[in-house]
């Protein structure tokens, strides 16, 4: 009989890089509208504290005590 045993902390970084992989489109797509929100001299408050949700994703994973809770981490709002 074979035992699996899982790394938690390599886990952890290939969680943080899947993440970073995932929320890329995400911050780009973010950068565009606050720049059209500039131009339009519009609120850019919701926008920059969405772009810091996204950078802040990966602090979350240091949190994690199970394999379970790294992968429901995503970076879409649920």
């Amino acid at each position: 009989m074979s035992i699996v045993t899982v790394n938690l902390a390599k886990a952890k970084t290939i969680t943080k890089d899947r993440l970073r992989l995932e929320r890329k489109p995400l911050l780009d797509a973010q950068d565009v509208a606050f720049q059209r929100a500039q131009e339009a001299s519009a609120d850019t408050s919701a926008i920059a504290a969405e772009k810091q949700r996204l950078r802040d994703i990966t602090k979350s994973v240091d949190d994690c005590t199970k394999l379970a809770q790294l992968s429901a981490l995503h970076c879409a709002k649920p």
